[in-house]
């Protein structure tokens, strides 16, 4: 008997959580919602992607940088030659018979002497060194995965000096180091390994690199220690411990996983199109996957490169570990109206692809839903997802067609062209159209573009729009959006236009009124993600950071207490505050699948207030409750100097009835158990 028991306890302790998540009744008085409020925008903007969430430490590692991209930029951007010692020797750019078309630049590097003198028996060897984005930052007893393709050409000429000759088995030293200043100084040693290389055909050579002390200012140096022609192309190092194991940098990744997203929506943005610089520069999803020396590497919009090493596989990968929707978005055969500085041009300078060319772009689209979502038995699309590691599918369920366009006529017979095509073929996919790059009642895109959804019923429809907190203080537009729309709205890009308290309180109050009309807009994210230090391009930005920890704004937190909150009815009476004004709103969200209940509330004045909480009609509240409060000076931010505003939370005996305080300037978040 005391054996059944104690097995009757097992089992039942542990069939506890699934039980707790049994999907419960919503009480009367609720409104269905969207659970997908809360998403992220990822563009690759300020460097977000390569030195940013790309968790590649080296810059250029494939020599493709160009003045293209940016005056004085070239193969050589990023590195420098190095020849301690005595060594002499030069390198060249070349392109002929390239590891791969889409990789066509590499560096050949000749090495004439490797000698030591009376004067200086320190190192030797020549090469290359590259210095990361502003240094390498590297953990004592880490494991960092070193990779480079090597060739070594046969030439007519032969390279002699005191015995030595090319026939010898080419050698390099890679290391990684902290260099000292000063002649005859060796650089401080962090980690090494050496590479016999062999071959007339291009080769990956590997190694792992586990630094000996702590590092934030580290570079890495390949050497030749003999004398000889080599090529090199496609250098990497990457730290083994990346989140998930799948090539992101883990503390920005971990960041966006602790806003809890619902979606994501990538690769952007201006990028999408190709911003300014027309359709040549267009991002095409075709050439982001595959091994990574096989990627088409592109001019970013925004005055950088691309490396690729963030591509769609990666994207979807990501969505992927954080439980997220993917939102691709692609273009459709129409340029930025902004191309070239053509923003102040009459009608602006949209160029088109000719409508006998628009097929290729709808095969871009069907091609990527079978990427995603086909079997590999029957689509080669879906084959080349699975040879690169992911035989099941992504089940992609959206599909974003176009970007902050201009609505001109061109643009809507191009989208609806798409539109037909894909909807016809792939019936499930939901697309996401866009009402152009002011989303406000009165702007000619926008106007046009919602008479475009509405015509073709299109299942949801982008807006954009960045104003100063003002507007986000004072606007409630979605209260008086019409109910009746088969379309509904996807926030795509939204923020206040500075990073202060106030800022995020102002996106608070917003982001309640949103949830009030969570039938009406079904998705939101703030834009944009990703700033680094020292190469931002735009601001306010969601998160900042450097070689070595993310920084996080005020908005940040905001958003996180939404994404936390997430569920499928909202409550608008059961939270009274006293003395309100339009500076203060509330909603209490219900998540019928986890079973838990939200209270927020907002105040943005200047004056603290009391709220009343009636709960009664939730018949099954735990005996506590998770408080969490945002608060702070209305002019404070976080910045790389100082974080002096920060979520504090704490428990609380959970009541159905309860006097809530609510200081100035502050956000305010109960969670409960039901």
């Amino acid at each position: 008997m005391k054996r059944f028991s104690f097995l009757a306890v097992a089992l039942l302790t542990a069939f506890l959580p699934i039980m707790a998540q049994k999907t419960m009744k919503a009480p009367a008085g609720g409104k269905a919602i969207s659970d997908e409020l809360i998403g992220i925008f990822f563009e690759d903007i300020s460097s977000a992607a390569d030195g940013g969430l790309y968790a590649e430490l080296l810059q250029n590692g494939s020599f493709e940088f160009s003045p293209v991209e940016r005056d004085g930029w070239g193969p050589g951007t990023a590195w420098r030659l190095v020849r301690p010692g005595h060594t002499t020797g030069w390198m060249e750019a070349r392109m002929d018979n390239p590891l791969h078309a889409n990789n066509a630049t590499y560096m050949r590097l000749h090495t004439e002497r490797v000698k030591e003198y009376y004067d200086y028996k320190g190192w030797k060897g020549f090469g290359l060194q590259n210095d990361g984005f502003d240094g390498i930052s590297v953990k004592a007893g880490a494991k960092y995965d070193f990779s480079m393709f090597l060739r070594v050409p046969q030439l007519k000429k032969a390279y002699t000096l005191q015995g030595q000759d090319a026939t010898l088995t080419p050698r390099l030293r890679v290391v990684l180091v902290e260099p000292q200043q000063g002649w005859g100084r060796d650089p401080k040693l962090l980690a090494e390994a050496t590479i016999d290389a062999s071959g007339s055909s291009w080769k990956k050579y590997e190694a792992v690199l586990t630094p000996t002390e702590d590092s934030q200012h580290a570079v890495l140096q390949v050497l030749s220690l003999n004398v000889g022609v080599i090529d090199v192309d496609q250098l990497s190092l990457m730290p083994e411990d990346t989140y998930k194991g799948h090539g992101l940098r883990k503390d920005l990744a971990q960041a966006l996983a602790d806003l809890h997203p619902k979606f994501m929506r990538f690769p952007g943005g201006c990028v999408v199109h190709g911003g300014g610089d027309g359709f040549w520069n267009t991002y095409r999803w075709k050439t982001t996957i595959g091994p990574r020396e096989q990627r088409r590497q592109l001019k970013n919009t925004w005055g950088y490169h691309q490396s690729m090493g963030l591509g769609y596989y990666e994207y979807f990968q990501f969505c992927e570990d954080l439980q997220m929707q993917p939102v691709p978005i692609l273009p459709c055969g129409v340029s930025c109206q902004g191309m070239n500085g053509g923003w102040g041009m009459r009608d602006q300078a949209q160029e088109v692809v000719p409508m006998s060319e628009m097929d290729e772009w709808v095969q871009d689209a069907l091609d990527l839903i079978e990427w995603a979502n086909g079997d590999p038995a029957t689509s080669k699309w879906a084959k080349m997802r699975a040879d690169q590691g992911h035989p099941a599918p992504f089940n992609l369920k959206y599909l974003g067609l176009g970007n902050e366009e201009r609505i001109s006529p061109e643009f809507v017979e191009r989208f609806k062209y798409m539109y037909k095509k894909v909807t016809e073929a792939h019936p499930e996919i939901i697309i996401v159209g866009t009402a152009g790059p002011g989303s406000h009642p009165g702007n000619n895109d926008f106007e046009t573009g919602w008479k475009l959804a509405e015509e073709i019923g299109l299942p949801i429809l982008d807006e954009h729009y960045y104003e100063p907190n003002k507007y986000f203080l004072e606007s409630r537009q979605y209260d008086k959006y019409p109910r009746d729309r088969k379309t509904k709205v996807y926030l795509g890009e939204y923020a206040a236009k500075d990073k202060k308290l106030i800022d995020a309180l102002a996106e608070g109050l917003y982001l309640l009124h949103v949830e009030r009309n969570g039938d009406v807009v079904c998705m939101t994210s703030y834009a944009p993600l990703f700033a680094r230090k020292n190469a931002t391009n735009w601001n306010p930005d969601l998160i900042y950071f450097d070689n070595d920890r993310p920084y996080l704004t005020c908005s940040y937190y905001v958003q996180q207490m939404f994404g936390q909150s997430s569920g499928q009815y909202y409550y608008g009476d059961c939270v009274q505050i006293a003395n309100a004004n339009s500076l203060m709103e509330q909603s209490v969200i219900l998540n019928v699948k986890e079973r838990k209940l939200f209270v927020k509330v907002c105040n943005a004045s200047d004056k603290a207030t009391t709220a009343k909480l009636d709960l009664s009609r939730f018949k099954s509240l735990k005996k506590v409750a998770t408080k969490t409060v945002l608060t702070g000076k209305a002019d404070q931010e976080n910045n790389f100097d100082e974080q002096p505003i920060a979520p504090q939370t704490s428990t609380v005996k959970a009541q159905k009835k309860a006097t809530l305080d609510v200081p100035a300037y502050s956000f305010t978040m109960l969670e409960y158990a039901l």
